[in-house]
């Protein structure tokens, strides 16, 4: 099976920023350790702080991957450009956020990606990103 993870803005951070929100460990350690957990995945990765970059790699991947992990990050509350790139796919798409939006601010209740997704999964920390792989996998 091949799943892509899609990180969007200021996710490059993790492990500096908001520790107490989002953690101390790097995305990039983390996401080696999913490919250790996951080895009958054919894992890559994806990471820009672009929001016309992110609709680009949806386009390019959308169509041939079998499974898109996406943390739009505060994109997931302002862009209707991404939402409709998940509604232009045919792969589907697994919303993820590592922080339980629904307690934080009310601008981050909304979401333009959900309506697309197959599923949203978000306040687990990084756990969310392995309960979404594992969602492709049942």
């Amino acid at each position: 099976m091949k799943l892509i993870v899609i990180n969007g803005p200021n996710l490059n951070l993790l492990g500096k920023r908001e520790p107490e929100v989002y953690g101390s460990q790097t995305f990039e350690d983390y996401f080696t350790e999913l490919q250790s957990r996951f080895k009958e995945v054919e894992l890559s990765f994806y990471q820009s702080n672009i929001e016309g970059e992110l609709i680009d790699k949806l386009h390019e991947v959308g169509f041939s991957c079998e499974g898109i992990i996406l943390n739009a990050a505060a994109y997931t509350h302002t862009s209707i450009g991404l939402g409709d790139a998940v509604k232009a796919i045919e792969t589907p798409v697994v919303e993820v956020h590592i922080s339980n939006t629904h307690q934080r601010e009310d601008f981050r209740h909304v979401s333009y990606i959900s309506s697309g997704a197959k599923g949203v999964i978000l306040g687990f920390g990084l756990q969310s990103y392995d309960l979404a792989i594992q969602s492709f996998l049942l």
